[in-house]
């Protein structure tokens, strides 16, 4: 399914949640987003080879594959990026990764196929302008990746915020956001596992959430699951700003060297 987040006639944002479902069961779902300004295109996590025709298929109904300019990835996994060599191979598209990253995508592709292709961000972040707007990598490290951006979009106002705000859920689930405090809550369970897990420590998320509060955030956009809008964003910084996640819960019992019995 693909989900219009905004379209005013010359620039829109399109969310495709399903492309994972009956291609690999045991995959984690996975969205992908695709920016049309003017013309001009701009894929955000665009995933890995099991959504590659599928997303390919998908966008032609917006864009022609060969105005496809920019692939924007917010950290090196293979379920962001994993598809890098197809992308590379099949139009003239530039990727924009964090510059800890620039030398190791490359890995992803045939020999010589990312030369000169890949533009590494500075840990800053910064603006790349399109056609009509701008979208700008803004810092989000250690959440997850050590070097590690989310995709701000000046004309939409929505903050394509990568591995912060997902939520486990079915792609069936995701056509509808989350709106309100009370539903946040009461779909935190499908979040707060992954948060702890996933996210490095509650320094850096209050970090962020002091950075995302001096931000004009229409929408938060995650890369797996449920969008959130309205107050359920509020709600959002609230508990992720306390939450104690990453090394805040691990102890010396977690590198704990245990030996077979009797060996």
């Amino acid at each position: 399914m693909a989900i219009e987040l905004f379209n005013n006639g010359k620039h829109s944002c399109i969310m495709f949640n399903d492309l994972v479902t009956g291609s690999a069961e045991d995959a984690v779902q996975a969205n992908q987003f695709l920016i049309v300004s003017h013309g001009q295109g701009a894929l955000i996590d665009p995933s890995g080879n099991i959504t590659y025709n599928a997303l390919t298929l998908a966008m032609q109904k917006y864009l022609p594959k060969k105005n496809l300019e920019f692939l924007f990835a917010s950290h090196q996994d293979p379920d962001i990026i994993g598809a890098l060599d197809k992308w590379l191979y099949s139009t003239e598209c530039h990727l924009y990764v964090s510059q800890l990253w620039a030398r190791f995508v490359p890995h992803f592709c045939n020999l010589n196929r990312a030369d000169g292709r890949i533009i590494g961000i500075p840990d800053e972040g910064m603006p790349v302008p399109m056609l009509g707007s701008t979208l700008y990598a803004v810092p989000a490290h250690f959440l997850h990746a050590e070097g590690n951006f989310q995709f701000y979009d000046s004309t939409s106002k929505i903050l394509f915020s990568g591995d912060m705000g997902a939520s486990l859920v079915e792609a069936k689930t995701i056509a509808m956001p989350i709106t309100t405090k009370a539903e946040f809550y009461e779909q935190l369970h499908t979040m707060s596992g992954f948060h702890k897990r996933y996210m490095v420590s509650n320094k850096v998320c209050r970090f962020w959430v002091n950075m995302v509060r001096q931000m004009d955030v229409a929408m938060l956009v995650p890369q797996h699951g449920r969008y959130l809008t309205g107050e359920a964003i509020p709600a959002f910084l609230d508990w992720i700003e306390n939450l104690q996640c990453g090394i805040d819960l691990f102890s010396q019992e977690h590198y704990r060297f245990r030996p077979i019995a009797g060996r």
